[in-house]
């Protein structure tokens, strides 16, 4: 993308360089470098194609003047300065960050659709668009001028949070998480506070993924089955690595913006802290959750907040909150798994059980599934 300026015929051209390794390496061995290895052949495979091609000919003398990959092949900054690139001012918000999730995440179309609760065909409009967009209005490739950077910082961060939600719980039916995708969304916003290190809401998201990732541990059992919360071993999860990003949300706190993401470290936080389930603080938790919906109010966080409705007002009006929330969640597996469990907790079995199996028809995640699977048999 750097070399060429073109969206389209970059991500070809590296597809095709991965086709050439798949073909090569299990003949030939890994190479020392494989990133290098890839980007010298995508740079090959643009020089000869310029050569063939008229209007991709004006590029051929800034491709063969241009100085060979770095030894890793690419930089980590290299990927900063892509996200900034699909975050563009000039392209609509959803297409911004459908398209980084894409291109820079890897996330497949179905994957983007079920984070935005919109059809693929609707994904696949904005990513295609966006691209056309990027080409035409010849956006540039890098990361923008400190002035600039706080006008697409918003759309970074959502982009960044949407990857690290797809690792840590997948929306796919091959596994249940991808700890990698995770740890690479946690890593890319720790290079972000390092770029802004004035701005309280990249903290606050660094500390989110980190309060998260310091109790995946206990999130599977030895048989790869999901563990709910209140049943984890908490022995297993990272006291440093939570006390590590509790200093993060004091840092951030120290600026006086509230935003998002802080509240929602906070309440993850009040979590992580208690030392076992029952000293859990709800009537904190409740309070940032009402802070939270002054910010941030989505069906999505009004049902997380009727959850610990459930602890401070009763499920009854947990479940009413919940289904207020039915119309714009239909589609949502967890409205409905979380209206199991209020039914449940309020002895109308018949209904949980018809939630539950509404939820198992809404989810590809194949731990979720096994989870709402257990919970109906144990009821049949």
């Amino acid at each position: 993308m750097r070399l060429l300026g073109d969206f389209d015929l970059a991500e070809e051209l590296v597809q095709d360089a991965i086709v050439e390794a798949l073909e090569h390496w299990p003949r030939d061995g890994l190479p020392e470098r494989p990133g290098a290895w890839l980007m010298s052949t995508a740079r090959r495979k643009a020089i000869d194609r310029a050569r063939r091609h008229t209007r991709l000919r004006e590029k051929l003398t800034l491709l063969v003047a241009s100085e060979p990959p770095p030894a890793a092949g690419y930089e980590p900054e290299d990927r900063l300065r892509l996200i900034f690139t699909c975050c563009h001012p000039s392209l609509a918000r959803d297409a911004q960050v459908a398209l980084t999730l894409r291109a820079v995440a890897g996330l497949t179309t179905a994957q983007i659709a079920h984070a935005f609760l919109v059809p693929e065909a609707t994904v696949a409009k904005r990513i295609v668009r966006a691209k056309r967009k990027i080409v035409e209005a010849h956006i540039p490739y890098r990361v923008p001028a400190p002035d600039r950077l706080r006008e697409r910082l918003e759309e970074v961060l959502a982009v960044l949070y949407l990857m690290f939600n797809e690792g840590y719980l997948s929306s796919g039916p091959e596994l249940p998480e991808r700890r990698d995708l995770a740890r690479d969304a946690e890593w890319l916003a720790s290079l972000l506070v390092r770029l802004v290190p004035d701005e309280p809401e990249p903290l606050g998201l660094l500390a989110l993924m980190r309060l998260h990732l310091a109790r995946a541990a206990a999130r599977f059992d030895s048989g790869g089955e999901l563990v709910l919360l209140e049943d984890q071993d908490r022995t297993l999860w990272d006291g440093p690595g939570i006390a590590a990003a509790g200093r993060l949300i004091a840092r951030a706190a120290t600026f006086r913006r509230p935003g998002p993401y802080q509240l929602q470290a906070a309440i993850v936080a009040v979590h992580s802290e208690s030392r076992t389930w029952q000293e859990t603080d709800w009537p904190q938790i409740a309070v940032l959750y009402e802070l939270l919906l002054e910010q941030l109010d989505t069906p999505v966080v009004r049902l997380n907040r009727a959850i610990a409705l459930r602890w401070v007002l009763g499920p009854s009006a947990a479940l009413a909150e919940l289904d207020s929330l039915a119309q714009e969640l239909s589609g949502y597996h967890l409205l409905h798994a979380t209206r199991a469990v209020m039914l449940r907790a309020l002895g109308r079995e018949e209904e949980a059980a018809n939630a539950d199996s509404l939820a198992l028809e809404l989810t590809a995640n194949p731990a979720e599934r096994s989870l709402i699977a257990r919970r109906l048999a144990a009821e049949a």
